[in-house]
């Protein structure tokens, strides 16, 4: 495989106050860190204004759509405190005023419901998969006829589709996914306990004994991306037995972030947990000493995990489009970043967000990510032999 795949220019060239949390844990969308950005009752900003390409969000279309679009997407996407999906919907059925979008929570099986539903001929009724990662991808793809179960994307038809950054294209060569928004895994420690862990290596040494919270690789986002993040450094060869050190050093491994970060790290139960590079930023709004909110990047890297956005292969591409043009908008791209606690998917030029998240937000010198062609007929393998070891200790 390919040891490394560079995300530099996600990492490099971003200068953005808010960082990327991931919002997913696992197949059930459990939430990540969240955001206190104050609501808003206002429609949103008309692009046409305050961009260079003029492009509207009034809804100037809108007497020509009509309908329902029906978006599946995570739990926390849509239930929790402040989540950006209630916004999206009010914000969008503003701007089209003869469609209504009707959130769908991700059913436990996350995208294998959807897998199972069309190998079987069964009909899908959403529209829009809003939250997909590459190893979602992967996983139709090993599971389905090649490119399947989502529509090949229109690009020219979805005219703010260039705004995004390059490195955000998530590797599908069948051209069937949008990236809105991206995080960095990271590791989360308390600076007063434990000094910060400068390589993978550092982690499997004395002074980080009994230290480390992660999560299962099977059940949790958060944990397969550590794993991959291990992959992606030691190799194929090589990572289960850099698991091996980790776990004679004490790592404890539980089943989702929740359980991981609420329920031990904020507990005081250990020093260092797998977590999310915006960390403070939800930290300082919640009040709380940034001494147990330090944030390490090992090897000066984070692990990438951009979420996107794709119609199914029976979805209203016509309303599709227009929610994916409304999702790049400026105040969506912004919401959804504050809401969330992500990096927006847009260059920096299309999104103002608030400047005192600049001290809160951490990129990682590189990022990295295994990308689609590495995960294809690997990922499931991977991570059924670090569960035969490890899932369980």
């Amino acid at each position: 495989m390919r040891r490394r795949t560079v995300l530099g220019s996600v990492g490099g060239g971003i200068t953005l106050g808010l960082a990327g949390c991931l919002t997913q844990d696992g197949e059930n969308g459990e939430t990540g860190s969240g955001s206190d950005a104050d609501d808003s009752d206002e429609s949103p900003t008309d692009d046409s204004t305050d961009t260079d390409d003029g492009t509207e969000t009034d809804g100037s279309a809108d007497d020509e759509l009509s309908g329902t679009l029906q978006v599946v997407t995570y739990e926390s996407m849509i239930d929790g405190e402040n989540p950006a999906g209630p916004w999206l919907k009010d914000a969008f059925e503003d701007a089209y005023s003869e469609v209504e979008l009707e959130w769908v929570q991700l059913p436990d099986q996350g995208i294998n419901h959807y897998v199972n539903r069309a190998d079987e001929g069964v009909e899908i009724e959403p529209d829009v998969y809003f939250g997909l990662n590459i190893d979602d991808l992967v996983t139709v793809d090993d599971n389905l006829e090649d490119g399947g179960l989502f529509r090949e994307l229109d690009t020219g038809e979805i005219e703010r589709s260039d705004r995004i950054r390059d490195g955000l294209d998530m590797g599908d060569p069948h051209g069937r996914v949008l990236a809105y928004d991206t995080g960095y895994i990271s590791l989360v420690y308390d600076e007063s306990e434990v000094d910060e862990p400068q390589t993978f290596e550092d982690l499997t040494e004395p002074a980080y004994e009994d230290a480390l919270l992660a999560q299962n690789a099977q059940t949790s986002d958060p944990g397969q991306a550590f794993l991959l993040w291990t992959i992606d450094a030691f190799g194929e060869d090589g990572y289960l037995d850099y698991w091996a050190d980790l776990r004679e050093n004490g790592v404890r491994v539980l089943d989702d972030w929740t359980e991981s970060y609420y329920g031990a790290y904020m507990e005081e139960d250990r020093p260092m947990v797998v977590s999310y590079s915006t960390d403070q930023v939800f930290a300082v709004a919640e009040g709380n000493d940034l001494t147990r909110h330090q944030v390490a990047f090992p090897n000066d890297q984070g692990y990438a995990n951009p979420e996107g956005m794709a119609v199914f292969e029976d979805g209203d591409a016509d309303l599709a489009y227009a929610f994916f043009e409304f999702v790049l908008s400026n105040e969506a791209q912004a919401e959804i970043a504050e809401r969330n606690v992500q990096f927006p998917a847009v260059e920096e030029e299309y999104v103002d967000l608030d400047e005192e998240f600049d001290e809160y937000a951490h990129v990682p010198p590189e990022a990295v990510t295994v990308g689609y062609e590495e995960l294809r007929g690997n990922v499931d393998e991977w991570v059924d032999d670090w569960a035969r070891e490890f899932a369980t200790h």
